[in-house]
């Protein structure tokens, strides 16, 4: 399959077709993201995805199990079309066992509950969301173009659906004055929400992004590596989630955590403390390996 541009995807969709059905964000602006700078959105003619679709069958009808939807929203097409896409994607992969996609907040509110369980009995069984923070004043300087009320909506729109639901929040992105409220805010919106699966990732300046503006311009400091640390303590100790895979092992991490919470509380709190408490930077991810 030819694509127009770098693809991102979950690491879970690592052994998936990546299939594209939108190009770039329809929300493109986030002040900390890169992804799509300088993409113009746009909705894939439903007879170019069908082509690409076909040209991937002709090898791999039988064997293939998973489907990723690109780019940073495709659960923002239109219905009809989705719809046509996902039952097209299960006549010519009849093993087909999932199929996922990003979605932003905004496009899933624009979608009633009916229509998510439709593409649910249709195969779309995860979504994954960007939450960034439950701090209400953040949300608007980092632009997401949601509030905390809406972000809740959304995901508990995804779960009631039937669809699985991962979401990721981002350390650093209140600075070291905003860390605690950004920490404790941040657990309070995923304790409302109550997701499957959450990631905390460590933020990241990416030069050409609002944020690297203001970090140049000394409007915005970076969190140390400790702080960091202290704010995913302050997440996990404070979120009470029913039953959530919670992973901070992306490369953007410092020190790499997962673990089934609550039930692995105590002990994921217990690594974090020692790591703080110790102040020994060899227990740390070095920076040169970090990574976006």
């Amino acid at each position: 399959m030819d694509y127009e541009r770098m693809i991102i995807r979950p690491p879970s969709e690592a052994n998936s077709l990546l299939l594209p059905i939108t190009i770039g964000c329809s929300h493109n602006k986030c002040t900390f993201c890169s992804t799509y700078l300088g993409v113009k959105f746009r909705i894939r003619p439903l007879e170019d995805i069908k082509r690409d679709i076909d040209k991937v069958a002709k090898n791999y009808s039988r064997s293939l199990r998973r489907v990723f939807l690109e780019d940073g929203d495709a659960i923002i097409a239109p219905q009809r079309r989705l719809v046509e896409v996902l039952k097209y994607l299960n006549q010519k992969f009849p093993n087909l066992e999932r199929i996922g996609t990003y979605t932003t907040p905004q496009a899933v509110l624009i979608k009633s509950l009916d229509e998510l369980k439709e593409l649910h009995r249709l195969g779309l069984k995860i979504a994954y969301m960007g939450v960034e923070t439950g701090d209400e004043e953040l949300l608007k300087k980092i632009n997401k173009g949601a509030t905390y009320d809406q972000i809740v909506e959304a995901g508990r729109k995804i779960t009631e659906a039937g669809i699985t639901l991962s979401v990721t929040v981002i350390l650093g992105l209140g600075g070291p004055e905003g860390s605690k409220n950004h920490a404790l805010k941040t657990a309070k919106i995923l304790s409302d929400i109550d997701p499957d699966f959450a990631g905390a990732l460590t933020i990241l300046l990416v030069s050409g992004t609002p944020l690297h503006k203001d970090w140049e311009e000394g409007k915005f400091t970076l969190i140390s590596p400790f702080q960091s640390l202290a704010e995913l303590k302050m997440i996990i100790e404070n979120a009470n989630f029913t039953d959530c895979f919670f992973t901070a092992n992306h490369a953007s991490n410092y020190l790499p955590i997962k673990a089934r919470l609550p039930k692995q509380k105590a002990e994921v709190l217990k690594l974090i403390n020692e790591v703080l408490e110790s102040k020994d930077m060899s227990r740390l991810r070095p920076e040169f390996t970090r990574a976006l």
